[in-house]
């Protein structure tokens, strides 16, 4: 038997293409970009974990801010002083659901990587368990894309709305949150390339048995 058909060998190169745009959009702080033109924004930028701002006034001292926060830091930096007093408003309800559904988009990801590679270099079609193994990255991959489609969706929603990041006229989704929703995408076509994978060694599978029980009727007479 042939160890993988068009469908799967598609399916694997969607999805490391996949894996590489959700990887960097986990890890890059550019969902929410500010106008490089406006000199006077106080964002910079944003992602899931990581906040820049140019000048951003403490919220909590809306009326005569004496704390601006400037330049790159992690979400839950323990060591800048004040930091710890804004995290609330930089992790509003919406953008803690944001981090879930993605971080839940990423996990997934990751497991069927060391799935795929299983799949591609160590199981073959003659192994018990080869199908039920395809049908799993499928599987995996389904609920991992439709994970990371909720999150951008309730970004793209929610994330550049008025009352949250200052200058919201001026900000636009970034290039982080572009590969977001591509490798969301992707991983969604790829999962059906698996799928399609799995029911054709189905039908390998049983036309193999068939001809083995045949042969042998045949050689009798």
């Amino acid at each position: 038997m042939k160890k993988r058909s068009l469908a799967g060998n598609v399916g694997i190169g969607i999805f490391l293409v996949a894996l590489i745009c959700i990887c960097v959009a986990f890890g890059t702080p550019a969902w929410l970009v500010s106008d490089y033109r406006i000199t006077n924004a106080q964002l910079d930028m944003l992602g899931l974990w990581r906040h820049c701002f140019r000048s951003l006034p403490n919220p909590m001292e809306a009326d005569a801010p004496r704390r601006f926060f400037v330049g790159c830091r992690w979400v839950y930096d323990p060591f800048t002083t004040g930091y710890s007093e804004i995290r609330g408003f930089l992790l509003p309800p919406f953008m803690v659901a944001t981090q879930f559904f993605y971080t839940i988009c990423f996990l997934a990801f990751l497991i069927t990587l060391g799935l795929t590679v299983l799949y591609a270099t160590c199981w073959d079609p003659e192994q018990k368990h080869y199908v039920q193994l395809i049908i799993s990255i499928g599987a995996l991959l389904i609920f991992g894309s439709i994970s990371g489609c909720i999150s951008v969706i309730i970004f793209a929603c929610l994330g550049n709305a008025d009352g949250w990041m200052p200058g919201h006229t001026n900000n636009y989704l970034g290039w982080s949150f572009a590969l977001a929703v591509i490798g969301s995408i992707l991983g969604l076509i790829a999962s059906l390339l698996f799928l399609v994978e799995s029911n054709i060694q189905k039908k390998k599978r049983k036309n193999l048995k068939e001809s083995q029980t045949r042969f042998p009727l045949e050689s009798r007479t």
